[in-house]
């Protein structure tokens, strides 16, 4: 077994289970997308590796950023953006690994949260499972590339929908509009992805990696590209009043009160 920081990876057969070790929420840092661009980048070297399982501990794949903690309020806190800027060059290292990856949603995958769950190729998901773009609730744009990535797999008007309301898509209706691939059930959602996961690794891994690369060719490109943009609007409408509101209004479970300011 291997630890990169909050990461562990476990073998089972030509399939490498990774998972992130932040419960209840894996809310996540700079370091922790790092560590997980790490462990992808490391098993890109891994021969017997033809697959990787994605998976969490606790109640969510991952709810994002905390705003409500240091590491979340420091994002956009200075003139640079610093740690938000890190944290999204590591995204990038993310889309250019070139693992398969399955990714099990055993809970809410919210914000960035949902972002990472779009790293993966396939998504198998329980009765738990929740997705939502929140961004606009919290008074900033979406990052993680999610502005690409988003209507790449789900469609523009789906991906529109998401994107302007927030509002949180439950598991049938993910799988109806193609943000998931397989509905499991909550006990038996790791056995089901390990077994998608395994089938894939069962083909010729060098067919595989060179399909997949031409299946998502400039997708880490246009990626980087489109984080430039989000990055730089996230930036801007970080200083709002607005955003401020929405942080507030998120943590007390209402709606903003919003003043264009």
């Amino acid at each position: 077994m291997e630890h990169f920081g909050d990461i562990r990876l476990q073998k089972r057969g030509h399939v490498c289970e990774v998972e992130m070790c932040r419960p209840p929420y894996n809310f996540f840092d700079e370091a922790l997308i790092g560590d997980l661009a790490d462990a992808l980048e490391f098993l890109d070297g891994e021969n017997d590796c033809r697959a990787v399982l994605l998976a969490a501990q606790g109640k969510a794949f991952s709810a994002g950023a905390d705003f409500q903690a240091d590491s979340g309020k420091a994002l956009f806190d200075d003139d640079s953006g610093r740690s938000a800027g890190g944290l999204y060059k590591h995204a990038v290292r993310l889309f250019r690994t070139r693992k398969p990856i399955i990714a099990a949603i055993q809970g809410p995958a919210i914000g960035g949260g949902l972002g990472l769950a779009l790293v993966a190729d396939f998504r198998v998901v329980c009765e738990h499972s929740r997705f939502a773009a929140n961004f606009v609730q919290l008074g900033v744009h979406a990052g993680f590339g999610i502005s690409h990535t988003l209507p790449r797999i789900v469609g523009y008007q789906n991906a529109s929908l998401m994107l302007y309301s927030g509002r949180r898509i439950g598991p049938e209706a993910a799988l109806a509009m193609g943000l998931a691939d397989v509905l499991s059930s909550a006990d038996r959602l790791r056995d089901d992805a390990l077994a998608l996961a395994a089938e894939i690794a069962s083909a010729a891994p060098l067919a595989v990696e060179s399909t997949r690369m031409t299946l998502r060719q400039g997708l880490a490109d246009t990626v980087e590209r489109q984080l430039e943009r989000e990055f730089a609007e996230q930036l801007r409408l970080a200083a709002t009043s607005d955003h401020a509101e929405g942080v507030r209004a998120v943590s007390e479970r209402r709606t903003g009160e919003f003043t264009r300011s």
